[in-house]
């Protein structure tokens, strides 16, 4: 495909279009002090981030206290923490607000695919990034399966009236590359996210960008 086709993105959140590590880990860091566990770096959430709710408290947790119960009751708690404090120290990267702005001018459809609650999902893209127009806005919700699963990136495909062929996916996990392969759009690694080049090239990364800007020159 010429670059010329492509008529749509759908972008990652966290890690990708806005940094919320901090606001993430310390919701998790008190959930942790709370049950007399040790807490963790901000830098550490970097990596346990990217796979659900779930699966980031289950990362958090000490390997001796995984069970699904002790997992599930962690992530009720942390979303009590995280609920009025989700918005404190998370911004958009330097250069998404500019990158989102010459999209939009040059007519491409904009959209949001995030393993992130969907309430919470919604709620970023309204406070960080609320001049910017996205035909869609998807985080993970009940009945349709999460990243890397292609279901809800077929979703907006469809919504959209697109092939998937159409798009470029961003992202900055592995999870996100092997979303983009298993849908059949162009997976495009985020490296100034939370996983490194390397990662992002063998999980099926296509192309890799360390500035928002640079994903320009494929449209």
């Amino acid at each position: 495909m010429t670059t010329d086709q492509y008529k749509a993105i759908i972008f990652d959140l966290d890690g990708t279009l806005v940094d919320s590590a901090a606001d993430v880990g310390d919701a998790a860091n008190r959930v942790m002090a709370a049950s007399g566990y040790p807490e963790h770096p901000t830098s550490a959430y970097y990596r346990f981030m990217g796979d659900g709710v779930y699966e980031l408290m289950r990362r958090v947790l000490p390997e001796d206290a995984r069970s699904p119960e002790t997992v599930s009751a962690a992530v009720q708690a942390f979303f009590q923490e995280y609920d009025g404090n989700w918005h404190h120290r998370s911004r958009p990267y330097p250069g998404i607000p500019e990158l989102l702005d010459e999209l939009a001018q040059r007519g491409v459809l904009l959209s949001v695919l995030s393993n992130k609650p969907h309430r919470f999902t919604t709620a970023f893209i309204d406070r960080f990034l609320p001049k910017h127009r996205f035909a869609a806005v998807y985080g993970q919700r009940d009945g349709v399966p999460r990243k890397p699963d292609p279901a809800g990136a077929l979703e907006i495909a469809d919504r959209l009236g697109l092939s998937p062929k159409a798009f470029l996916f961003l992202g900055d996990t592995p999870t996100d590359m092997k979303t983009a392969t298993a849908a059949g759009m162009h997976p495009v690694g985020a490296c100034w996210g939370f996983r490194s080049a390397g990662e992002l090239s063998s999980a099926g990364g296509r192309t890799l960008i360390d500035h928002p800007r640079n994903l320009l020159r494929l449209f």
